[in-house]
């Protein structure tokens, strides 16, 4: 026998038997306990205004605890002498019970420190009489303390204010007499020393609670609801219970326990697992004060209860956001709520019983129980996924239906921040929209896949996914091409002009800047046409100004500096009547800025410097003004810290490296801290590796080489990362080219030759392939220029005459060709010297090319174009020539 029992088999079954043994025996101990309860309900008072639900909430009580196995009196509306006759009997017949707990429901105030409860004989009329007439809550903890080894007394007992003078919904007394509100206090106080027994209040001490609207009061509710929780200590039971009531009252009502129990206690002692809503109850009370109160602020904002948000933000995974990226995801989580919310409340359905589940789906999302209400448009979705494949006749109607009820599961999954459970959502709904054709949809779901086309391009561009985005917005801007063409509201025709927009970024995103420009001229056109016709559509103009910004960008990176500063200025100019019209709005400021920047930036280009610091330093001021007014918003002072970059960036060019770094620094400490706060923003980890890279520059110009190589390696870095999450964006392959030659060029300089050519063919072969993608892209050619004349300068280093001399020639090609497109662009026209001045190392006839060089410099200088930091080079090319032959 013994050697049967040492086989694992029998090992594990003896364990077994002793936890089946254990579970029996401790359940009988369970049913073995004795449990008492005295449950009073006072509502008819005599002298002070009655109450309307204080008996039926007795009522409730004694129904939910005879379930757990109390034996449970009730009285209702005693005086104070049967009150505390009854209490003497439950202290008489209840004692030596292994459980007792006292539940009362009516009126109760602090008086001078001292908790009372109010019978319904209790006399406000003076201070003394209301002494007199009120029972002590100490009397209760006595008798509580003397019955049973467990106590527990619960009180929905501190209602609204019952001095207050007025009738109100809560259980208020009306006050008789002046001079009691001197020493009363509604609502009732800490306990502060509760030895062996659990207090539980319906209220925060000194607050008040409300009666509510249903049959019972709100404690008692979710009392009764979750007194009986499988598997749940008391003590979480009643933070279910505090939660519940916080959450239903939008915050103005949180219960508060006070726990002196030697031990745990079980009202059920079975274990499962707890369901989606108790779950969040729970996880709600972890969190701090000062985000309830950010929760609070943002519901209470967007009219919407407060479980939803909290929902998203457990589940989110939120720990390593900072508050202002936090604050951002609450936002975009409450919109995502309200949009959802009012989709199913308006959305209709032929078959009542998918009626009915989508109403029960967003009572489910209402309390936070994103899961549960999937779970049901699930249930939703399927019978209409059964009712028309079973009925042809009603395929279409069904098939439409079924996409409107996944379109809801997709809002569902927006609101607790789940992208990719969206799209997924998302492209179902466009597979069903495919499945029942064009030509059959209503106006309401046309619109739905309208809807659901933008929403999956958006979650598409932020995940990352620029060739998905793109099919949506494409797909997009083919919607509403139809539509507009056979509807007349001009509405209509906004959209489509601003979905061009959206497509258009992706395509810039990607480096297809004929067809971006193509996109932001039609949006363009039609938004002209728009705001002639509809000059009140202010938020029109707004748009208008946008694809002026956008076809600016686009002209100046193919090189049209004089077509993007015409453009910039009427973007400018209708950006600031929409500013002086409202100067409230930070959004319209915000604006101004941008327009600032790219001003600065082209004359900057054109070697207007004084012009140039007069743009940046209008943007600076009103990025500080916004910054000031809301510290807190991420967004504000990622703007304050482009503006650092640009003024950095022109200080270089004044020769001004150390003023530069500062400069560079002060930008780089914000996005630092923007980045601890919220390191999973690719956005940010963009600005801190070109952060990095400026402060290398800077550093550079010093001739500081150990110091700029580290941050040029910090930038590398970073930049590498991004390029290989999302090859697709041009942006970022871009930074790791250039992240490469200033890595390269810190090698060169400390003679480490090799590893700077590994570098620079390694950036060569990035450059090359987007110069390839878009022949017109005068940055991925200048860029391509530049890469060329590093690897000339190393080839002839290494006495590679040949190949230093195709080098400098192929870059030489491309900087001539720029600088005959445009000859007010001072930047190429520097550049073609400096490629003047490395072909000459190689030239036949160095001096003919030096000559040209020295003309073109002193040209720049005579027109003012030539930059402080570059006047050295008259003297070097001077000196050059005095030597060539």
């Amino acid at each position: 026998m013994f050697a049967q029992m040492n086989e694992p088999g029998r090992q594990f079954d003896l364990r077994l038997l002793f936890a089946l043994l254990l579970m029996l025996t401790t359940t009988a101990a369970a049913m073995a306990e004795r449990r008492v309860a005295l449950v009073i309900a006072t509502d008819n008072y005599r002298l002070i205004r009655p109450l309307a639900k204080p008996v039926h909430d007795g009522e409730a009580m004694e129904a939910a605890l005879k379930k757990l196995g109390f034996e449970v009196v009730l009285e209702t509306n005693r005086d104070l002498r049967r009150m505390r006759r009854a209490l003497d009997d439950f202290r008489q017949d209840a004692r030596g019970a292994d459980v007792a707990l006292v539940y009362f429901s009516g009126h109760g105030v602090e008086i001078s420190g001292d908790n009372r409860l109010l019978p319904v004989d209790a006399d406000a009329s003076s201070l003394d009489a209301l002494e007199k007439t009120s029972l002590p809550l100490e009397e209760v903890r006595d008798a509580v303390a003397a019955t049973a080894k467990v106590g527990l007394i619960m009180l929905d007992a501190c209602r609204s204010d019952p001095f207050s003078g007025t009738v109100s919904e809560g259980r208020g007394a009306t006050s008789l007499a002046k001079d009691v509100a001197e020493k009363v206090r509604p609502g009732l106080g800490r306990i502060g020393r509760a030895e062996n027994i659990l207090f539980a209040f319906s209220a925060a001490p000194g607050e008040t609670a409300a009666d509510g609207t249903g049959e019972n009061s709100p404690f008692t509710t979710a009392l009764t609801k979750y007194l009986g929780t499988d598997g749940i200590e008391i003590r979480s039971v009643l933070t279910l219970v505090q939660q519940e009531v916080y959450d239903l009252s939008r915050g103005k009502q949180l219960p508060y326990v006070e726990s002196g129990l030697p031990k745990l206690f079980f009202a059920v002692a079975a274990k499962k697992q707890l369901p989606e809503r108790e779950r969040l109850l729970l996880a709600m009370a972890d969190v701090t004060p000062q985000m309830r109160g950010e929760v609070e602020q943002i519901a209470s904002d967007a009219d919407m209860p407060l479980a939803p948000l909290y929902g998203a933000l457990i589940s989110s995974d939120a720990s390593h956001l900072s508050a202002d990226s936090l604050n951002a995801r609450l936002h975009e989580a409450a919109d995502a709520f309200v949009k959802v919310r009012s989709e199913m409340r308006t959305l209709a359905s032929d078959d009542p019983q998918v009626t009915e589940l989508r109403r029960q789906a967003e009572e489910q999302l209402s309390l936070g129980a994103f899961d549960s209400a999937r779970a049901i448009l699930a249930k939703a979705a399927d019978i209409d996924n059964v009712s028309r494949n079973a009925l042809r006749a009603n395929f279409v109607g069904r098939t439409l239906s079924e996409a409107a009820t996944r379109f809801l599961s997709g809002g569902a999954a927006r609101a607790d921040l789940d992208y990719a459970t969206a799209i997924k959502d998302y492209e179902s709904v466009l597979a069903l929209f495919g499945e029942a054709g064009q030509t059959s949809l209503a106006l309401d779901d046309a619109d739905r896949q309208i809807r659901t086309l933008d929403d999956l391009g958006k979650l598409y561009t932020l995940v990352g996914n620029t060739d998905a985005a793109g099919r949506a917005f494409t797909a997009l801007v083919s919607n509403l091409e139809l539509r507009s063409a056979h509807e007349r509201d001009p509405s209509v025709k906004r959209d489509f002009a601003v979905s061009h927009i959206k497509l258009g970024n992706i395509r810039l995103v990607q480096g297809d800047l004929p067809e971006a420009l193509e996109n932001y001229q039609a949006a363009r056109t039609m938004l002209r046409d728009l705001t002639a016709a509809e000059p009140d559509r202010l938020p029109w103009f707004g748009d208008f100004a946008t694809a002026d910004d956008k076809i600016g960008d686009v002209l100046v990176t193919q090189g049209d500096l004089a077509g993007a500063a015409q453009i910039y200025q009427e973007s400018l100019s209708v950006k600031k009547q929409l500013a002086d019209n409202e100067p409230e709005r930070a959004e319209l400021q915000r604006d101004l800025t941008i327009s600032y920047d790219e001003i600065g930036a082209l004359a900057r280009t054109a070697g207007q410097l004084d012009n140039a610091q007069a743009a940046y330093e209008q943007s600076l001021d009103i990025r500080l003004a916004l910054a000031n007014k809301n510290p807190q918003d991420p967004g504000r002072q990622r703007d304050v810290s482009v503006s650092h970059t640009t003024i950095g960036d022109l200080k270089r060019e004044r020769s001004d490296a150390v003023g530069a770094l500062a400069a560079y620094r002060a930008s780089q400490s914000i996005v630092e801290r923007l980045v601890v706060r919220d390191p999973d923003n690719s956005e940010l980890k963009r600005d801190l590796s070109v952060g990095y890279a400026k402060i290398g520059n800077a550093l550079s110009d010093q001739e500081k080489w150990p110091d700029a190589l580290s941050a040029y390696r910090q930038a590398l870095e970073l930049a590498r990362a991004l390029a290989a999450g999302d090859p697709n964006n041009t942006d970022w392959q871009r930074d790791l080219s250039v992240s490469l030659e200033k890595v390269a060029g810190i090698l060169a300089i400390q003679g480490d030759r090799a590893g700077a050519l590994r570098a620079y063919t390694d950036s060569f072969v990035i450059a090359d392939r987007l110069a390839k993608l878009d022949p017109a892209n005068a940055d991925w050619q200048r860029d391509l220029s530049i890469t060329l004349s590093e690897i000339g300068m190393l080839k002839a280093k290494q006495h590679d005459i040949r190949g230093a001399r195709q080098a400098f020639q192929d870059s030489l090609d491309i900087r001539q060709q720029l600088a005959q497109a445009d000859p007010n662009n001072a930047t190429w026209q520097r550049d073609l010297v400096v490629a003047y001045v490395d072909y000459a190392q190689v030239a036949k006839s160095p001096k003919a090319v030096l000559s040209r060089a020295l003309d073109m410099t002193l040209e720049l200088d005579r027109t003012g174009r030539l930059a402080p930091r570059y006047k050295f080079m008259i003297k070097f090319l001077r000196d050059r020539l005095a030597k060539a032959r």
